[in-house]
């Protein structure tokens, strides 16, 4: 069972994962109204360009924007969350090992437990996440079934690597449904919220492009958006 979930289904979760990643940035930009904003990129590409590198940059810096500033709490608990799982996910030992083994590729990798407190981090902030949506009752009204699944997804494969690292209980059976939620989330990042992994960028770099040739970047105001 390792070898197959490890083999064929990891081989068809990352095939869909970049193939669904693709296709939605595809859409994305045919989506685009290019007919109203094709002359002013074409003709201001220079502004648009720094507009979109300000707005992405200020947006992944904490409190770099006035909604990070606003919310001082919600910023590191978010940045918290998707710094520990991105290093986590990319970085650590054992998932550096089975990259080696697979397909001979190995990257940097962080003490494990560095990992371990990351994947603590992960947990507890998905906690802190469905508090906000729980509390909240601007949050809570536009909150569906469908959001708790999406955090459930995204924290399951740190739950079952917690358990089989540590060997809470039976460690092949933890492993297996380690490595299958861990295929899992990569299946549905394409087709769910999760996929501003990268649709965040390209509408940060839209959005910013737009107002700083079009909403005051042109003068100069210097703002973040």
């Amino acid at each position: 069972m390792y070898e197959f979930v490890t083999g064929p289904v990891a081989w068809l979760a990352f095939t869909v994962f970049l193939v669904g990643l693709s296709a939605r940035t595809v859409w994305y930009f045919r989506g685009l109204a290019w007919q109203a904003d094709r002359v002013a990129y074409r003709t201001n590409l220079s502004l648009g360009i720094r507009g979109a590198v300000r707005s992405i940059f200020f947006w992944i810096v904490p409190f770099g924007t006035r909604g990070w500033k606003s919310h001082p709490m919600f910023t590191v608990i978010t940045f918290t969350f998707h710094i520990s799982l991105l290093v986590s996910c990319i970085f650590l030992p054992a998932h550096n090992f089975i990259l080696k083994q697979k397909w001979g590729i190995s990257l940097f990798t962080i003490p494990e437990v560095a990992g371990d407190i990351m994947t603590i981090l992960v947990m507890f902030t998905v906690l802190m996440f469905i508090a906000r949506r729980l509390v909240l009752p601007e949050v809570r009204i536009i909150t569906s079934a469908y959001d708790y699944l999406i955090l459930a997804i995204a924290v399951a494969p740190f739950i079952t690597g917690f358990i089989a690292y540590h060997q809470i209980f039976e460690y092949k059976i933890w492993i297996i449904l380690h490595i299958l939620s861990g295929e899992i989330m990569l299946v549905a990042i394409p087709f769910t919220k999760l996929s501003h992994f990268v649709l965040f960028f390209l509408s940060r770099m839209q959005l910013g492009m737009d107002y700083g040739i079009k909403r005051g970047g042109m003068k100069g105001t210097g703002m973040s958006w």
